[in-house]
């Protein structure tokens, strides 16, 4: 697994500052269990209730997967692990620390943010396809946000780990909406009512930037990583 791979190199560049992996976060096992916790399960909610709303609004319902088993299970907890691990340790991890040294807060994380979404330009397979250019950016450079604020605002990268597998577990293992195909619940028919613009913009703008904003209010009202520091301080 990269995850641990990337938790090693982090541990290396911290240990040439003389400096501990607690700097990420690594620390506090108890606040930590209660914000990974807090987070997953946050997550999961609003991401459930979006497909929740789409099966409701064009009338089909979610069923168990009849060949869904534990070693499907197993390999798409593996899969869903490793992935967020790795974008979180690569983008909320290390560079983001140094980033907010060097930019202080704000600026490091809309930078980060933004990188986030420019990289899904090209995991999604949109390059050259405006529209859904525009809308990748937007949604998953929102989310990249909301993630660099929490690990900013949290002092760790357990939160935006947290959130990150609470919305990719609950999308791609429970409701199948992923690169993983068919997992734990399918549609219980191929053939659906489509969704008018309205449902459309409430399952997948409303829903999401609402987690986002949530997410972020909440965040941003703790003292910030770097508050207290003249250097680290956003200028």
């Amino acid at each position: 697994m990269i995850g641990p791979v990337l938790i090693a190199v982090s541990w290396l560049l911290l240990r040439l500052q003389g400096r501990p992996l607690s700097e990420l976060g690594f620390n506090k096992p108890v606040q930590r269990l209660v914000e990974f916790v807090s987070g997953l399960a946050l997550a999961g909610l609003f991401a459930s209730l979006q497909f929740v709303l789409i099966a409701h609004f064009a009338r089909f319902r979610w069923m168990p997967n009849p060949d869904a088993g534990l070693a499907l299970v197993m390999e798409s907890l593996r899969w869903n692990i490793n992935s967020v691990l790795y974008e979180e340790l690569v983008f909320r991890g290390y560079l983001l620390y140094k980033a907010i040294e060097w930019l202080g807060v704000r600026r490091a994380c809309f930078l980060s943010a933004a990188a986030f979404g420019v990289y899904h330009w090209f995991s999604y397979g949109v390059i050259g396809s405006l529209v859904p250019m525009v809308y990748v950016f937007l949604l998953t450079g929102s989310f990249g946000l909301m993630l660099a604020y929490s690990f900013a605002m949290s002092r760790s990268v357990v939160l935006p780990i947290a959130l990150h597998l609470g919305w990719n577990l609950a999308t791609i293992l429970v409701f199948s909406n992923g690169p993983l195909g068919a997992q734990l619940l399918v549609p219980s028919s191929v053939e659906s009512m489509p969704l008018s613009v309205g449902e459309q913009l409430l399952t997948s703008l409303v829903i999401p930037i609402g987690f986002v904003v949530l997410v972020l209010w909440g965040v941003t009202r703790g003292i910030g990583r770097y508050g207290d520091s003249k250097v680290h301080s956003d200028p």
